[in-house]
């Protein structure tokens, strides 16, 4: 089942270690952070990023774009030992009183999926349109998932472009009107590649752990609908429940097995 959802420390912490790596670094070297915040430069990468962005990923798709983000640093937790206890419990009771009796308890279930699945168990339906109902909710499920996390591969992919693009213009700038002071020159060229530094910075700090974060959330939440199919169809072959038990844990980690089981 899907607990409370709270912050996720390792997201924080990396992104919060990311910055103060190459921030920290720069500074030890004498620089000062005045340096690095540059307002066009910034726009044209946060900016270009977020308008290319709109322009390749359909609009519905787009404007969740700070809940998906929001969901990257506050995960669902989702309770697969919960889930797994549950279903055997069910077993328990479809063993003893016959799978008919599950029907009282289907309305108390709060997970969809869960419930979807034993209640077409419970209405007698084939175990192979069980799981063909499944793999395809399953499939959609890992489509849409995949759909969402591409958006901000995308614009991992975008953002250094974006950077090049601003500290081009910048150098165009700056060239365009060379032939004053050359410290005043050697300033300007320099500050043309902030744009550069912001781009290859959103894109490997911000934008691809996002969606490689949004990936994992989507890996956790498979592992517990497949367990939940498994579960439902042992249920529904009248199988022992420690057997059951035994089986669905299983599909942990050797290592976890031992502690869980």
């Amino acid at each position: 089942m899907k607990n409370n959802s709270t912050f996720e420390f390792g997201t924080i912490a990396g992104l919060i270690l990311g910055i103060l790596s190459i921030f920290g670094s720069f500074l030890l070297e004498g620089g000062t952070l005045g340096a690095l915040i540059l307002i066009p430069a910034m726009l044209i990468v946060f900016g270009g990023t977020i308008a290319t962005a709109m322009i390749g990923s359909p609009a519905k798709v787009f404007l969740k774009i700070p809940s998906f983000i929001k969901l990257a640093l506050v995960p669902p937790k989702f309770n697969v030992v919960e889930t797994i206890e549950m279903i055997v419990n069910y077993a328990i009771i479809a063993r003893k009183d016959g799978i008919l009796a599950l029907e009282k308890e289907v309305n108390s279930i709060s997970n969809p999926f869960l419930k979807k699945m034993l209640r077409l168990a419970i209405d007698g339906t084939d175990p192979e349109t069980i799981r063909e109902i499944a793999d395809i909710e399953i499939n959609y499920i890992t489509e849409r998932h995949m759909t969402n996390a591409t958006v901000f591969q995308k614009m991992g992919g975008y953002a250094p472009t974006m950077g090049i693009i601003g500290t081009v213009m910048g150098l165009i700038s700056t060239l365009a009107n060379a032939g004053g002071d050359p410290n005043e020159l050697i300033h300007h060229i320099a500050s043309a590649f902030i744009a550069t530094l912001w781009g290859v910075f959103s894109a490997n700090i911000i934008w691809l752990p996002i969606a490689d974060r949004l990936k994992a959330i989507h890996a956790e939440e498979k592992v517990l609908l497949e367990i939940i199919v498994e579960g439902v169809l042992a249920i529904q072959a009248g199988e022992v429940p420690s057997i059951i038990k035994t089986k669905l844990y299983s599909m942990f980690p050797i290592s976890e097995q031992s502690i869980e089981n």
